[in-house]
């Protein structure tokens, strides 16, 4: 068995990239990186760079098809569903084999093409062709990522259903498609196929959808969904179906049939598609890892447990990104790197990663932002001392240019202190107005007098987050 020693190997190649390539260039290290896929990680090649690729087309004929409310008439909208499909695929797949080429000729990092599984103390085993080859090093870095949790579902297994996975790339648009499960991804992936005419049905256990959120932004959104899709809450899905259907004389095709039971009542229902999707959250890659050997421990749920310095509890093994389960986005995945790079070189001045005002997006339309505690959170903590703030798109000059009449601003602040405790956006732009808040939140004084106090552009969209702002008292 050959056997080759390193200084570092990296394991996954989205944000530990970024390590490896510090590694090399800064410190001269010897660096082996793995990855079993796509180069690129989760993010370039099944998650947000393609999804919000997807998403441009849809917010295109979503404008498009509200055209006449602004005395546009528009007739005879068509949607190239194979080009919109191609065009992101293009675009990611010319990223990551970019990726691939220049670390497939680099001499260091070395890249290793393969699944790789641990087989004793820091010691990771491949295979590559007819050698089963090892190699180890004293800093090792897992950032495996993560994948679609598959739940258990009478008949889903064998039902060929989908994920977030393959309906990035599905060739052909659905007629009718649902989704089990109502979190972000779901909301996401409704909006791109219905805004392009697929017609959506979502089947979700819980009572709104999103509810993660601020109870108010869950709430408003699951009644604009629904307004625009078939939406069936508290229904527990028991049983999927594939069966075929003559469509007309000469041909036949396949219909999914899923059956739901409601949790409150003993109401079942019975819902049709061409297509079915499960997007019902996500576990962690460390299932073929065989992390046992090298006595790394995990959670309940798998995922990687790390302290404040991202390290595990065998000293010299870090890991970051969504195998840690704490934020899974890419932005706090690259977060964690800068953190993580820190601290493997530096065990003696390790720094605890500063995760203030981490805030997230979710690109559907409405789309939604939002960053710190929650009011259902604070009410939990028994942090009853705070002062609130809700002021709707609708009353800015914006706002009415742009006919946003759900969208609205929420803070939650500390009566004592005035510090933001948590500002929650649903409506144009969210994803793009929340920095506002983040940088007062970490780079000011974080209260909500340091963005009262700031001009704001009339009547700039972003005069919405001043003026609720503003009716903080």
């Amino acid at each position: 068995m050959q056997e080759e020693k390193f200084n570092l190997i990296v394991i996954g190649s989205g944000s530990g990239l970024d390590v490896a390539n510090a590694a090399v260039t800064q410190n001269g290290l010897k660096v082996a990186i793995i990855e079993k896929d796509k180069m690129g990680g989760t993010c370039l090649n099944r998650g947000c760079i393609p999804s919000k690729l997807l998403i441009r087309s849809a917010d295109v004929a979503e404008t498009i098809r509200h055209a006449d409310i602004f005395g546009i008439n528009v007739n005879n909208l068509s949607v190239d569903f194979e080009k919109i499909v191609n065009r992101v695929n293009n675009i990611t797949d010319a990223h990551s084999e970019s990726i691939k080429g220049s670390y497939q000729s680099s001499v260091n990092p070395i890249f290793f093409s393969k699944e790789c599984k641990f087989i004793g103390d820091k010691k990771v085993s491949f295979v590559d062709g007819e050698k089963t080859i090892t190699i180890t090093a004293d800093k090792i870095l897992i950032a495996a990522g993560t994948r679609p949790k598959i739940p258990e579902i009478n008949g889903l297994q064998e039902s060929g259903f989908i994920t977030s996975d393959e309906a990035l790339r599905l060739k052909q648009q659905p007629r009718v498609l649902t989704f089990i499960g109502g979190g972000y991804i779901t909301c996401e992936l409704a909006h791109f196929y219905g805004s392009l005419g697929t017609e959506i049905n979502i089947v979700q256990l819980g009572d709104k959808l999103i509810p993660n959120e601020d109870e108010e932004i869950s709430q408003k959104f699951t009644e604009v969904f629904s307004k625009k899709y078939n939406v069936y809450l508290g229904y527990n899905v028991e049983s999927v179906t594939k069966e075929k259907t003559n469509s007309n004389e000469n041909s036949s095709s396949e219909i999914f049939r899923i059956t739901a039971k409601s949790g409150t009542s003993e109401k079942m229902l019975e819902v049709e598609s061409d297509q079915l999707l499960v997007a019902v959250g996500r576990v962690p890659n460390t299932y073929a890892l065989d992390l046992v050997k090298t006595g790394v421990k995990l959670d309940e749920k798998g995922f990687i447990i790390v302290d404040e310095y991202l390290e595990t509890n065998v000293k010299g093994i870090f890991a970051l990104g969504d195998v840690v389960g704490r934020y899974q986005f890419k932005h706090s995945a690259n977060h964690e790197a800068q953190y993580a790079y820190h601290n493997i070189l530096n065990p003696d001045r390790k720094i605890p990663v500063d995760y203030t005002a981490m805030p997230h997006a979710i690109f559907s339309s409405p789309q939604v932002a939002g960053v710190g505690l929650t009011e259902q959170q604070l009410r939990r903590q028994n942090k009853n001392d705070y002062l609130r703030s809700v002021y709707p798109y609708i009353r800015t000059g914006m706002g009415e240019a742009l006919e946003e009449r759900d969208g609205f601003v929420k803070f939650l602040v500390n009566r004592e202190n005035r510090k933001i405790l948590g500002c929650h956006i649903m409506g144009a732009d969210a994803s793009t107005l929340i920095h506002e808040v983040l940088v007062a939140m970490r780079a000011a004084d974080g209260t909500i007098d340091s963005i009262r106090k700031t001009i704001h552009i009339h009547p700039a969209l972003s005069e919405v987050i001043a003026r609720a702002a503003e009716t903080v008292n």
